[in-house]
């Protein structure tokens, strides 16, 4: 089977090339900043951004928040099943 993504170039735009389970912390950043982040159940996400900015928002079952992300805070964050989509 031919793989697309051989020789693609990465891009913001375009889709994630992996995804990586999420564990909270309030203190470890990500291994790789995520282009979006994917919550199996709903509830408050508390998250650090790509640009460093502390941020709380509310999600629904299964969505996808479509902002970088580095860090997911242990502390304030109810929804489950989070995901990180990235690129590298």
């Amino acid at each position: 089977m031919s793989n697309p993504f051989t020789n693609r170039s990465l891009s913001l735009s375009g889709p994630a090339i992996d995804i990586a389970p999420v564990l909270p912390s309030d203190s470890t950043d990500l291994p790789h900043v995520g282009l979006a982040l994917y919550a199996e159940t709903g509830g408050a996400v508390s998250f650090v951004t790509a640009k460093g900015t502390q941020r709380s928002v509310t999600v629904a079952d299964f969505s996808i928040l479509p902002v970088g992300v580095m860090r997911v805070n242990a502390t304030g964050t109810t929804a489950s099943g989070l995901h990180v989509l990235v690129i590298s």
